[in-house]
């Protein structure tokens, strides 16, 4: 079982750069592939980059070579940095185990001039 928080959005410019974190608690968090998703008004939930126990990385095609999936088994965190940052990135972010059933309540990033 996981539980998580996230943390570290906001409003940046087009352009700009944010890191997201995601603070895990669980004593089997380094046995689960865990992802980043994004959720936009009016649209489904989607997986926008996940990582492996084992620290393989998987990333949508819309933020690939821009957005960095990583983890830290010891202290329980995955973070994602998100770099040259478009208006259409703007979405409520939420860290979870791919295929988990409960959320949190995200963090908002708002890209905006």
């Amino acid at each position: 079982q996981v539980q998580v928080v996230e943390s570290g959005g906001g409003l940046v410019q087009p352009g700009g750069s944010l890191r997201l974190s995601c603070a895990a608690s669980g004593s089997i968090f380094n046995i689960y592939t865990m992802g980043w998703y994004r959720q936009a008004p009016g649209k489904q939930r989607e997986l926008v980059a996940s990582i492996t126990s084992d620290f393989n990385t998987m990333y949508a095609h819309s933020v690939k070579g821009r957005f960095t999936i990583s983890r830290d088994n010891a202290k329980n965190t995955v973070n994602l940095q998100m770099n040259s940052l478009k208006p259409e990135d703007t979405a409520v972010y939420y860290c979870n185990g791919v295929g988990a059933k409960v959320w949190g309540q995200g963090t908002q990033v708002t890209v905006s001039s």
